[in-house]
């Protein structure tokens, strides 16, 4: 069985990341990360207030933006601190 880095450099013998990702990376570089920070703690709030009001479905759709708040924030991190191609 081959190895999934194999198979990787064969897919992208360069290395090279896509143009897609690069703008994006370029752009996510200038925002701080408190930002992602706050949205999901901003997001698990909204959740708790609108539980709180009776609207349960609506809370649980917000709530779940909380985990995906911090691991854009995560990737953030890891673009600055890694940089980008």
């Amino acid at each position: 069985m081959e190895d999934i880095k194999e198979k990787v450099n064969k897919t992208n013998p360069k290395q090279e990341e896509g143009k897609v990702a690069s703008k994006i990376e370029e752009q996510t570089a200038k925002i701080p990360s408190d930002v992602f920070l706050w949205a999901s703690l901003g997001s698990m709030l909204i959740s708790l207030i609108l539980k709180i009001s009776g609207s349960s479905k609506t809370a649980l759709f917000v709530g779940q933006w909380a985990p995906s708040f911090l691991l854009f924030g995560i990737y953030n991190k890891l673009v600055k601190q890694l940089g980008h191609d």
